[in-house]
């Protein structure tokens, strides 16, 4: 199940994008209807969509980011976020008293349409489309190192010098950077882990990890863009159980493998890895 979500503020081209969430249920397919909420803000307003289908759905993603634009907003992946972060764009952009759980794309148009057009005629207008929170530039599969890493950069550049009252960067102790770590770094490891496709049934090990994803090295090597159920059995006894994406396959007779990027959006499960991740992250071998 891949979590989406569209934010848009009085700049928004209201038609535009009345039209656009009419057309989602022929532009993103899926077996099951989709879960649908509209959050209502005095500024903006949030369609969150969670779609389950059987392999990432790239091509109808791009579209869909390039027409979210164009109407005046933003598309949020919630699946690439980290918790923590997904957490708190859900509780700035997707609670409040005017939130409607809706059963079809018809009626989302029509509520997003009547707010956004009262939005439009207030004063002062937004400058721009809204501002999705900062990890949507960093919580980016790295697919060539397995590792989840920074996208490039969205911030416009400066040819400033820094000033030079600024004090010298010192180092930051370990306990600090932790945050950061969990989000990037990649550790080494062997896990015993087991994966399901619709075929096959593997059990095989894990060879490294981070926040974003794992690498599995085996010959069983499902296509790019298939969802995978995994299982994968920590040192303490605990388990992550989840869907993740394959996103990354290598084509090596020895080192080869797949890259699998969770997508699994339950507190217990990220919680469970945050904890191993900080017990890699603290051990004096890392």
């Amino acid at each position: 199940m891949f979590g989406l979500a569209a934010l848009w503020n009085g700049s928004a081209r209201a038609e535009r994008v009345r039209d656009l969430v009419e057309g989602l249920g022929a532009l993103l397919p899926s077996p099951k209807p989709p879960g649908i909420v509209v959050a209502l803000r005095e500024v903006e307003a949030t369609l969150e969509l969670k779609v389950e289908v059987p392999s990432y759905p790239r091509s109808a993603v791009e579209a869909l980011t390039e027409e979210v634009e164009e109407s005046g907003g933003i598309l949020v992946e919630m699946w690439r976020l980290p918790k923590a972060e997904r957490d708190a764009f859900r509780a700035r952009a997707l609670t409040g008293s005017d939130l409607h759980e809706l059963e079809d794309f018809e009626a989302a148009a029509i509520v997003l349409h009547g707010h956004l057009q009262q939005l439009a005629v207030r004063e002062p207008i937004p400058d721009g489309p809204p501002q999705g929170p900062a990890s949507v530039r960093i919580a980016y599969f790295d697919t060539a190192t397995n590792a989840q890493a920074p996208a490039p950069s969205q911030e416009p550049a400066t040819s400033e010098a820094p000033s030079k009252e600024e004090p010298p960067k010192q180092d930051t102790p370990a306990y600090e950077t932790f945050d950061t770590l969990r989000r990037g770094r990649r550790f080494a490891v062997k896990l015993e882990m087991e994966f399901r496709t619709e075929l096959d049934f593997v059990r095989e090990h894990a060879t490294n990890i981070s926040n974003g994803g794992l690498f599995v090295r085996t010959a069983h090597r499902p296509p790019v863009d298939s969802v995978v159920t995994v299982q994968v059995k920590l040192p303490n006894g605990e388990r992550l159980q989840g869907d993740a994406l394959v996103v990354h396959v290598v084509d090596d007779p020895y080192k080869g493998g797949v890259g699998l990027a969770f997508i699994n959006d339950d507190t217990r499960f990220a919680e469970t890895l945050d904890r191993y991740l900080a017990s890699l992250a603290s051990s004096p071998s890392s």
